[in-house]
C-alpha cells in the first residue's frame, strides 16, 4: 500500500522524498519476499534451474545492498532527526519506538544471514532445500516491520521533520546509496 506522504507531492519516490523513498523501498522488500516464497516450490519442482538461479541472484542483490542500505537509512538519519525535533515525554515513547525499530532490524539482519548461504548455493547452479518455515518467518518479520514503520514511524516523520531537516537526509541518503546529487 502506497500511501502519499503529506506534504510531500512528488508522483515518484526520489531522494527529494526521503520519507516517500523509504515507503518505496518497502514496497520492494514485499515484493523480495514475494519472489523467495515462490522459490520454494519452484525449487521442490524444478530444482537450481535458470529461473531459480536467476531468482536467488536478485534476492541477494536486493538483500544484501538496497536493504542494508534501507536499515542504515533510517539508523544513521532518521532516527536521530526524529529525536532531535521532540523534546519532553513524547521523546520517550519515540525512543521505545525507535529501540523497537532497531531490534527488528537486527532479528532481519539474522534471519537473512540464515537464508543467504542456501540462495548463494541456489545462485550457483547447486540444488539446495530452501526452507519455506525460514522464509516465511523473514516474509513476515519484514511485513510486520514494514507496518509499524508505515503506521507509526512514518506518519511521525510527516509531521516532525521540517523541509530542511528532510533534504539532509534525502541527501545523505542519496550519498549512502552511490547516487550523485541532482542539481
Amino acid at each position: 500500500m502506497n500511501l502519499p506522504m503529506p506534504g510531500h507531492s512528488s508522483p515518484s519516490a526520489s531522494f527529494e522524498a526521503p520519507l516517500e523513498m523509504l515507503q518505496a523501498c518497502h514496497q520492494r522488500i514485499h515484493k523480495q519476499c514475494a519472489k523467495l516464497r515462490r522459490l520454494v516450490p519452484h525449487l521442490a519442482a524444478h530444482g537450481a534451474d535458470d529461473a531459480a538461479r536467476e531468482a536467488a541472484a536478485q534476492v541477494l542483490r536486493y538483500f544484501d545492498t538496497a536493504a542494508q542500505h534501507h536499515h542504515a537509512d533510517e539508523e544513521q538519519d532518521l532516527f536521530p532527526a526524529l529525536l532531535e525535533s521532540m523534546a519532553g515525554s513524547d521523546a520517550v515513547c519515540l525512543r521505545e519506538l525507535i529501540d523497537g525499530l532497531i531490534a527488528q532490524h537486527r532479528e532481519l539482519n539474522a534471519r537473512w544471514r540464515t537464508l543467504r548461504p542456501v540462495l548463494d548455493r541456489i545462485a550457483a547452479g547447486d540444488d539446495a532445500v530452501l526452507h519455506g518455515a525460514a522464509v516465511e518467518a523473514l516474509a513476515e518479520a519484514y511485513a510486520a516491520h514494514i507496518q509499524r514503520e508505515e503506521g507509526e514511524l512514518l506518519p511521525m516523520a510527516t509531521r516532525l521533520l521540517g523541509d530542511a531537516e528532510l533534504q539532509r537526509i534525502g541527501s545523505a541518503m542519496r550519498g549512502r546509496h552511490g547516487m550523485a546529487a541532482t542539481r
